[in-house]
């Protein structure tokens, strides 16, 4: 069975969504950020760590958190130069965690969405897995060589985006829009809302940085 350590942060959290992850066996570790620890104290649940500025999170539950737990607690100065999720994910790779699950990493704040998805970044580069997930979406980065299964997919639909920079000799197999010895580059959206036609989907590239977008309605 895969472990997983599980940061929640302070973006949409679904209960239907989120609880059944947090409670599954499959969960190991629970790190709360900032205002994710509001959810987190709603449902009486206990994190493993905190890491925040605790500029979003009420004084009150941050000060549960303090006086009636034993928590160990991450704190930063409000002025600093990364965000509480990215700093979650560091904690995280510090103690050799390997697959790490976000949960509260997408909502109305878009600027703090795009910097969650470049922090999966930092996951791949110290070895780990960072996936972002969400009630309709399944976001990472992904290997030089992967086969997608239809029967595993997270959603009816899959996008592809390069970080950082063009993605050469980029291909696509078994999907309903294929693709052979593509440039992909930043700024255009042919590979948006791509479709299973076979069981299996295969994606090749030499070298670069590709985010999956794996998404349902």
């Amino acid at each position: 069975m895969n472990k997983h350590t599980v940061i929640v942060s302070g973006g949409v959290l679904e209960e239907d969504f989120v609880l059944p992850i947090l409670q599954s066996e499959e969960t190991e570790f629970i790190i709360g950020v900032d205002k994710g620890l509001v959810f987190l104290h709603e449902h009486q649940i206990v994190p493993d760590y905190i890491v925040g500025d605790f500029d979003s999170a009420s004084e009150e539950v941050v000060n549960y958190y303090r006086e009636h737990t034993n928590v160990p607690i991450r704190e930063f100065h409000p002025v600093k130069d990364a965000s509480d999720t990215e700093n979650a994910i560091r904690l995280c790779l510090d103690m050799r965690r390997k697959s790490i699950w976000i949960l509260g990493a997408t909502g109305a704040r878009i600027d703090h969405l795009w910097a969650n998805i470049q922090s999966l970044k930092i996951a791949r580069e110290a070895g780990a897995e960072a996936v972002i997930l969400d009630t309709h979406n399944r976001i990472r980065l992904i290997e030089e060589s992967m086969v997608l299964k239809r029967d595993e997919a997270y959603g009816k639909y899959f996008s592809l985006f390069p970080l950082g920079g063009t993605v050469c000799d980029f291909n696509i197999a078994g999907a309903k829009y294929p693709l052979s010895h593509h440039t992909l580059i930043p700024y255009d959206s042919l590979c948006v809302s791509n479709e299973f036609e076979e069981d299996e989907v295969t994606i090749t590239f030499p070298f670069g940085d590709v985010i999956l977008m794996e998404t349902r309605d």
